[in-house]
C-alpha cells in the first residue's frame, strides 16, 4: 500500500525531461489541508448543483474562455512538463471538445417527464439524476492536462465538485490553470487541483464519493480495493498492450504509416499506443521493410524543440523499462532493425522508433506494457492465429486491424477482446471521442469515459414513483383472497 499522507507538507522535486536536471519543487498538501479542501468543495457543491445543467454548462464555457486567455502560460508549463511543444498546445486545445461533448450529453439527463407503468397504468415514475457530491480524479503524467479534464469536465457538468490530484512527474501546468480557474468564481471551490504524490492520492480516495484513476494496473488495483472498502465506485483507465493485425491484401503503405504513428506518437507514451504487430506471413517481409524505412525517417525534436517528430522520455524510470524489454528481446534472438538504444541528449533520455523482428510471446516486449516507441513485428499463418495472438495477454484496452476492406477488418475486429478497435487505421480513440467504449480484462473498470457515458457515470439514477389511484389496503394480500 502507499504510505498515508501526513499532517506536514512534503517537498517533491521536479525533473526537466529535456535536460534531466532537477529544476523546481512542489509541495504536497498535508492531510489536514486536503480535508479542508474537501469540506469546502462539499459545501460549494450544493449551490453548484442548484445551477442545473444549463447554468453549469454556461459557467464551464466561461472557464473555457479563461483557459484560452491563459493558453500561452498553460502550454508553456506543459512543454516543460513533457518536453514537447506541439502536443502541449493540442492538449490545451482539447478542452473545447471536452466541453462540447459534456454539453451535448447533458440534455439527455435534464428531462423529468412522468412515465406510465405497463402493468399498472395508474402508477407512474419520473427519473431524477443525482450527482456524486465529490469526485476525486487521479491523473497520469503522459497527458497531464487532457487526462485531468477528460474526467473533471463531465463530472462538473453533472453537478459534482471535483478535486484533481495530478501526477507529481508533470505538475507544472497546475499553477497557470489555477489562475484561469480563479477568474470563474463559481468554480473556485468546486474545481481544485491538489499537487502531491501517491500518499496524496491515497488520502484523496478516503475523502470522495467516487474516484477516477488513470495509470498503471498495480496502482489501479490498490485504488479499486480502497474504494471498495468504502463502497464507492472506482472508474479505472489502466494499461494496454494494443495489437495491430495486418491481413493479407491490406494496403501495406497505409498499414505501416498507421503503425508507426500509432506506436511512436508522443514517443509511445500513451495507453492506446500500438505495442505489438501481427502480419500475414505472405506480407510480413514487405511490411517490415516499409515500416523500417518509415521509422528511420523519424526525427527527435532535439536540440530545437520546434523541430522534429518525437520528444523525450518523460519519466526517467520508463527509460529503464524500455531498455530492459529491448535487451530481453535481443537476448532471446530478436533482431533490432532500427533504433534500439536509449540515447542521452543534453541530459534528457530519448528513444528512436525501434522496429524489432523475429519476436514471440516468450519476450517481455510482446507481453508487458511498453509505453514507448517500440514496434515488435510477428508473422501469422491464418486469421484464427492472428486473433488468438491478439487476445493472448492480460490487457484489453484497444487494438487495430488492417484489411483489404472495412467489412473484413470489422469481422476480425469483433473477435478481439478489447474496448475499441480501429479499422484500417490505428489509435483512433485519440482522434474520435464520441464513441463510448469500455476496457476489457486488466485494462480498466467501469463505464466509458467517452461518449454520453462519460457524463452519465457521475450520476446516480433515482426513481420518483407516484400512485394516482387509492393505495392498496393490506387485505388485498390476505390469505383468503384467491390469486388471479
Amino acid at each position: 500500500m502507499m504510505p498515508a499522507t501526513s499532517d506536514t507538507p512534503r517537498a517533491i522535486r521536479l525533473r526537466d525531461p529535456r535536460t534531466g536536471q532537477s529544476d523546481g519543487v512542489i509541495e504536497a498538501r498535508s492531510s489536514s489541508a486536503l480535508a479542508d479542501i474537501a469540506r469546502r468543495a462539499r459545501k460549494a457543491q450544493v449551490d453548484w448543483q442548484a445551477l442545473g445543467f444549463e447554468g453549469r454548462i454556461a459557467v464551464l464555457r466561461r472557464f473555457g474562455q479563461a483557459v484560452e486567455a491563459h493558453r500561452p502560460e498553460i502550454a508553456a508549463a506543459l512543454e516543460r512538463d513533457t518536453g514537447r511543444r506541439r502536443i502541449a498546445g493540442i492538449e490545451v486545445g482539447s478542452l473545447h471538445g471536452t466541453l462540447a461533448g459534456a454539453a451535448a450529453a447533458a440534455g439527455a439527463f435534464d428531462a423529468h417527464d412522468w412515465i406510465e407503468g405497463r402493468a399498472s397504468p395508474h402508477i407512474r415514475h419520473s427519473p431524477q439524476w443525482a450527482p456524486y457530491p465529490l469526485v476525486g480524479v487521479i491523473s497520469p503524467w503522459n497527458f497531464p492536462f487532457l487526462l485531468s479534464m477528460i474526467d473533471a469536465i463531465p463530472a462538473l457538468a453533472a453537478g459534482c465538485a471535483v478535486i484533481v490530484k495530478p501526477s507529481e512527474v508533470t505538475p507544472r501546468f497546475v499553477a497557470p490553470l489555477t489562475a484561469a480557474i480563479a477568474e470563474v468564481p463559481e468554480l473556485t471551490d468546486v474545481l481544485t487541483f491538489v499537487p502531491g504524490d501517491g500518499a496524496t492520492g491515497q488520502a484523496l480516495v478516503d475523502l470522495v464519493d467516487c474516484v477516477c484513476f488513470t495509470g498503471s494496473v498495480p496502482t489501479g488495483r490498490r485504488v479499486a480495493i480502497q474504494g471498495a472498502g468504502r463502497l464507492i465506485p472506482a472508474f479505472l483507465e489502466l494499461g494496454g498492450k494494443d495489437p495491430l493485425i495486418v491481413l493479407e491484401g491490406a494496403d501495406l503503405d497505409a498499414a505501416a504509416t498507421a503503425a508507426l504513428r500509432g506506436a511512436a506518437l508522443s514517443t509511445g507514451q500513451a495507453c492506446q499506443s500500438i505495442e505489438r504487430i501481427y502480419v500475414a506471413r505472405q506480407a510480413h517481409d514487405e511490411f517490415l521493410e516499409r515500416l523500417t524505412i518509415l521509422a528511420d525517417q523519424v526525427r527527435l525534436n532535439w536540440p530545437d524543440i520546434s523541430q522534429g517528430d518525437i520528444g523525450p522520455i518523460i519519466f526517467e524510470r520508463q527509460a529503464e523499462i524500455l531498455r530492459t524489454q529491448i535487451e530481453d528481446a535481443r537476448a532471446r534472438g530478436a533482431r533490432i532493425l532500427t533504433g534500439g538504444e536509449i540515447e542521452n541528449h543534453g541530459g534528457g533520455l530519448w528513444l528512436r522508433p525501434t522496429v524489432i523482428a523475429d519476436v514471440d510471446h516468450d519476450m517481455a516486449v510482446m507481453r508487458e506494457e511498453t509505453f514507448g516507441p517500440i514496434l515488435p513485428v510477428m508473422a501469422f499463418d491464418d486469421e484464427a492465429e492472428a486473433v488468438r495472438l491478439a487476445n493472448d495477454g492480460e490487457y484489453g484496452l484497444s487494438g487495430a486491424v488492417f484489411a483489404a476492406d472495412i467489412e473484413t477488418a470489422a469481422r476480425i475486429g469483433r473477435q478481439i477482446e478489447a474496448g475499441a478497435i480501429s479499422l484500417n487505421d490505428a489509435a483512433l480513440t485519440t482522434l474520435f471521442h464520441e464513441a463510448g467504449k469500455q476496457s476489457f480484462k486488466s485494462s480498466g473498470l467501469g463505464p466509458s469515459r467517452m461518449g454520453a457515458d462519460g457524463l452519465a457515470r457521475f450520476l446516480r439514477r433515482k426513481a420518483l414513483i407516484a400512485n394516482t389511484a387509492p393505495p392498496l389496503p393490506i387485505q388485498v394480500f390476505s390469505e383468503e383472497v384467491l390469486a388471479v
